[in-house]
């Protein structure tokens, strides 16, 4: 990693010839496009923004195995209960990330808070974690389960091989990668594309369902808040899952630059995106709860498959290929907003400086977007990645709490900062305190690998003294990160963003 230097590729007086023939070719792309500059336009619009949020909160959980809250809370009605709340305390967790989304227009997300609030050394350790261990696994499990359903309508009923799965998963990470690479513009409307289907593939399922109950399937709601298996130890594991289910509500924050009159589309976009994710999540299990029991539901290993064989009987074979668009959906939209984050580092000193650089025809974060692929690739094949996301699911929530933590101490700190949208203090305080219980969970219930997580976390503090807090250098890494920098550069054919 190297910070911003006089030796950089587009700024060294000895390599003036690149930044000269860069701009020799900005000139040619505005004279025939008419383009004024270099850089990350305002492309995500409300409808897209919509998109990218519930595109990556709904993928594979829903269709696949809905149960864990289910299983924690007891009964039908806690289950249903929990759902709702959960989906109440998302909300509040949206709506606290839009206060800061509309007062910091800055894109990064997570980072770029943490940054703000805190400094430079809390941020690089978030961003660390996010680049060595949790994005690139988290891309690798979501891109396993698109593998995984986009084959299973052509080996049904037999296996599919794991070298099949993981050839597939390569290949829809690679497509992604490269969507990503292309356009904007193609990015965001594919993303509107899957986010329909997802509905789509819900609606498939509520509206049967919900036909069912109207004609007096009500024998599953029966003693629906029977309270004899209800055990309260459960519940905080029942609330886990059902939170863990709506995560991804803070994406649309990781490109705030890019988005149309902020102020106004980020708030809009995640209240209606909450309330559409909400309302689909409650209804789908009573859907579910409509044609099979809980004991049928416990027992599925694929819930929307057993559902669709009920009321579609052969037509089930197309839930697979929906459950596998939900899955390419939720990868698309992560990489869109995850690059952004790595983008916004870089410019930050944080990360190689040619990640903050666009490529000069497509105006895309190439660099930023291809960092995730060889890692992800690396865990694809050789990593073990569910122990992985073991160690850092708690992680996950440490740090999202520390995001709305400073959001409290910005309100004393920085009163007079500009806030169009400002929540009550009592939400941000109420969605803090649910994120540290989740901590404090994950370390009572599986204290060894919260542990390894911990440590994991921890080895972003040498790092950041060696790459980024001591400013001299040895010359010979020194020439040799500067030489990375600009043979990427030419390579990606990519620039420093015009402001």
């Amino acid at each position: 990693m190297t910070k911003r230097s006089a030796s950089s590729a587009h700024k060294v007086s000895h390599n003036g010839s690149l930044q000269d023939q860069d701009q020799d070719q900005d000139q040619d792309q505005d004279q025939d496009q008419g383009q004024s500059k270099v850089g990350l336009g305002k492309k995500v619009t409300l409808l897209r923004g919509i998109s990218i949020i519930i595109g990556t909160i709904i993928g594979a959980g829903i269709f696949i195995s809905p149960k864990g809250i289910l299983k924690h809370s007891g009964s039908i009605g806690m289950s249903l209960l929990v759902w709702i709340a959960c989906g109440v305390l998302s909300l509040f967790g949206a709506l606290c990330y839009a206060e800061l989304g509309t007062c910091i227009k800055k894109s990064g997300g997570h980072y770029t808070y943490i940054m703000e609030a805190f400094g430079p050394q809390m941020a690089f350790i978030r961003l660390w974690v996010d680049l060595i261990a949790i994005r690139p696994a988290g891309m690798a499990v979501i891109s396993l389960a698109f593998g995984q359903y986009i084959l299973e309508p052509l080996f049904m009923p037999c296996g599919i091989p794991p070298s099949a799965v993981k050839l597939a998963t390569a290949i829809g990470i690679t497509s992604v990668m490269y969507l990503n690479s292309m356009s904007v513009t193609w990015t965001a409307r594919i993303q509107i594309f899957l986010t329909c289907s997802k509905l789509l593939a819900i609606a498939i399922i509520i509206v049967p369902g919900m036909f069912q109950l109207f004609k007096g399937e009500t024998r599953n709601f029966e003693n629906a808040f029977e309270l004899n298996d209800v055990k309260l130890s459960g519940m905080p594991l029942a609330f886990y899952s059902g939170m863990y289910a709506y995560a991804g509500w803070f994406y649309l924050n990781f490109v705030t630059e890019e988005v149309e009159k902020p102020e106004r589309t980020v708030p809009l976009a995640i209240c209606i995106s909450m309330a559409i994710v909400t309302s689909c999540y409650v209804l789908t299990n009573v859907a579910y709860y409509a044609v099979m029991s809980a004991d049928e539901l416990l027992a599925s290993d694929a819930v929307a498959v057993t559902f669709a064989e009920k009321l579609y009987g052969k037509f089930s074979i197309f839930v697979p290929v929906f459950v596998a668009l939900s899955c390419y959906g939720s990868m698309n939209g992560c990489l869109f907003a995850l690059s952004r984050m790595f983008y916004v580092a870089s410019r930050e000193g944080q990360l190689p400086e040619v990640l903050s650089m666009v490529h000069i025809q497509r105006h895309t974060p190439l660099a930023a977007v291809l960092i995730l692929y060889p890692m992800t690739m690396l865990q694809l094949f050789v990593g073990d990645l569910y122990s992985l996301l073991n160690f850092m699911s708690f992680l996950r929530w440490l740090f999202i709490g520390v995001v709305v933590l400073g959001l409290i101490y910005l309100r004393y700190t920085k009163p007079d900062l500009p806030r169009p949208f400002k929540v009550p203090l009592v939400i941000p305080v109420i969605f803090c305190l649910t994120c540290f219980f989740m901590v404090f969970l994950s370390l009572y219930s599986d204290p060894v690998n919260t542990g390894i997580g911990f440590a994991i976390s921890l080895t972003g503090i040498p790092a950041y003294y060696i790459f980024i807090h001591f400013k001299e250098r040895p010359a010979w890494l020194q020439r040799a990160l500067d030489s990375f920098n600009r043979t990427l550069q030419i390579l990606l054919e990519v620039v420093p963003a015009e402001k």
